[in-house]
């Protein structure tokens, strides 16, 4: 039957269409306000190119405390050895700025919110964004669209982003407006064209795209508009105490994103982001749909690395021992520790099988996937999704909410400690 199943809010409600008139970023406080919004976005990406080098070197891990686990937090005095050994910053009083920058930006916090400034000793920080505490306001919102569009754009296979000349003049990785509108509603990224030209209005009231020459406001036509920041170029963590806004001098280098890739023999990763292809979408529709089937045959999730190896198959009967409430999950003192992941889908999906009702139980873990990563395991209970509670909903709504909501999910949810 069908269940009620709540979906994340999208980016379109709540959008307004009006673009801001075309003059408005050379106004003095249009020009202010517009000044303000780049900079918040740099920070943003600053922030998060910072976390997810600090994931990868295992500075952000669960720790212990008093008999209590932190999941993903750094500790501040290790943090600012780190900085200043990987020569983010000069000195100890430095690094403390830098971080206090993100602190101030709600980018970072104290895991009980006790202390509001950056300190130099053993205190535990964790990412808000690692914790499912990062205020999704309209503007973060509509950043985090501009960067998932802009990740799109860049992959190989995309050629909207082209050089080409208006008036006379050459621009660089410039698209068509008109030409923009048919990707967005073909990409999915909007239902009609009249929802594609509000999003474009947004992205421009935020000051995440803009005309060239910056004489129009968005219009669907043959004009050219461009991206206003490059969300790949690597940042400096110094560039948080320039008070100036970035130089537009960007360079093509260090993607900002989302699938790990070894380079040189080196152990250290770096993040490439991956666009899915026509081929893995294929492969993509094949995984959506069996996370949904409920047949009791052996359902399966694909493996996310695109190679030969056969599909995880996974077993249709329950992995739990014994059915376990809601009701007995939250009773106080019951041998269950509450843990929180922040999992990145890949080009295929997340890497694991939901099951069950009310609660849901993980039910498989794809190995060599991004959930297993995370620290995902067989037999957690699901507690809540991008911050929704799900304790009373079943494993259909949960996938729904999964495959309907953004890349990056975080998800909570209970282990049974063991005795």
């Amino acid at each position: 039957g069908a269940s009620g199943s709540r979906t994340a809010p999208t980016m379109e409600e709540g959008g307004s269409t009006g673009s801001a008139a075309s003059d408005s970023s050379t106004s003095g406080s249009g020009g202010a306000q517009q000044r303000e919004l780049e900079r918040m976005a740099e920070v943003l990406v600053t922030g998060e190119q910072l976390r997810l080098r600090l994931h990868e070197e295992k500075v952000i891990k669960d720790r212990r405390h008093h008999l209590k686990t932190y999941p993903n937090c750094f500790v501040a005095k290790e943090l600012i050895d780190w900085l200043i050994e990987h020569k983010e910053a000069s000195d100890r009083e430095t690094a403390i700025k830098l971080m206090q920058k993100l602190a101030d930006r709600g980018i970072i916090h104290h895991v009980c919110d006790e202390h509001k400034e950056f300190k130099d000793v053993k205190l535990f920080y964790r990412f808000r964004k690692d914790d499912g505490t990062f205020p999704l306001d309209n503007e973060v919102k509509a950043f985090m669209r501009g960067q998932r569009l802009y990740e799109k754009l860049m992959s190989p296979e995309n050629t909207l982003l082209q050089p080409r000349e208006e008036e006379g003049v050459k621009y660089e990785r410039t698209f068509m407006a008109s030409e923009f509108l048919d990707w967005l509603v073909q990409e999915g990224e909007a239902t009609t064209r009249k929802e594609a030209e509000q999003l474009c209005h947004r992205l421009m009231e935020h000051g995440i795209i803009q005309h060239v020459s910056n004489k129009h406001p968005f219009v669907d036509s043959n004009l050219l508009y461009q991206f206003r920041m490059n969300f790949r170029r690597r940042r400096r963590l110094m560039e948080l105490l320039n008070e100036k806004s970035p130089s537009s001098q960007e360079t093509h280098d260090s993607p900002f994103c989302l699938r790990k890739q070894s380079h040189d023999n080196r152990k250290s990763t770096s993040f490439m982001s991956v666009s899915p292809s026509k081929e893995i979408k294929i492969v993509s529709a094949v995984r959506r749909s069996s996370m949904s089937s409920c047949g009791s045959s052996g359902y399966f999730s694909s493996s996310p690395t695109l190679s030969s190896s056969p599909p995880v198959l996974c077993n249709p009967k329950s992995v739990l021992k014994r059915p376990v409430t809601s009701e007995e999950l939250l009773t106080p003192g019951a041998p269950y520790a509450r843990k929180t992941f922040t999992i990145v889908g890949d080009a295929v999906g997340w890497g694991f099988v939901v099951r069950g009702s009310k609660p849901c139980h993980i039910q498989a873990v794809d190995p060599s996937g991004p959930a297993a990563a995370a620290g995902m395991k067989v037999c957690q209970f699901v507690v809540s999704v991008n911050g929704l509670n799900v304790l009373h909903v079943d494993y259909r709504t949960v996938s729904n909410l999964i495959l309907t909501g953004p890349r990056t999910i975080v998800m909570e949810v209970m282990e049974e400690l063991e005795c």
